[in-house]
């Protein structure tokens, strides 16, 4: 039986190896671990989906902000998503997907951001950021750069860019 829970101590071996697999590198496995070790770290959301015990997928939210002339608004990044090759394609990653969008909720968080693939993220509500004037700090393909309100009209009024820890810089 499938099960999902935060990430604990004894997952993150498994954590590590499941972001390896997945993308055949380290990058997102260095970059959670930088996460984890940083004071923007929110332990509830670093999910896991394990099966008898083994760690089959993992999700992480973590703190970002949108800055505006006027002020910096909190949101968070989906990323990454990742599922054991043998695994995927079996509705894993969209069950860490809405059971991580609803935590985020649950905390308190409005609004979220994702670097991915539009068709795939947009079965969760989410649309190209630029639609609501936010922009992303660096090259890519707009349709790619998306966003999704938690909350009504959170980002009503809200134009842009999307300001990352600078962890996100060193994978």
């Amino acid at each position: 039986m499938l099960t999902f829970a935060s990430e604990t101590e004894n997952d993150i071996a498994a954590i590590r190896e499941v972001l390896i697999t997945a993308f055949d590198r380290t990058n997102e496995a260095k970059l959670v671990d930088l996460i984890r070790n940083s004071e923007n770290f929110i332990p509830e959301l670093s999910i896991v989906a394990k099966e008898d015990n083994l760690v089959l997928g993992h999700i992480l939210f973590s703190p970002i902000s949108i800055d505006t002339t006027s002020e910096n608004i909190s949101a968070l990044a989906l990323a990454p998503l990742a599922v054991t090759p043998a695994h995927q394609r079996q509705g894993i990653g969209s069950q860490l997907i809405e059971i991580g969008l609803a935590k985020c909720q649950e905390l308190g968080h409005s609004i979220v951001v994702v670097l991915g693939h539009p068709n795939y993220y947009a079965k969760f509500g989410f649309q190209t950021a630029s639609k609501f004037g936010v922009a992303a700090p660096f090259s890519v393909p707009d349709e790619a750069f998306m966003i999704l309100e938690l909350k009504p009209d959170a980002l009503h009024n809200v134009n842009g860019t999307v300001r990352y820890p600078a962890y996100f810089n060193e994978v």
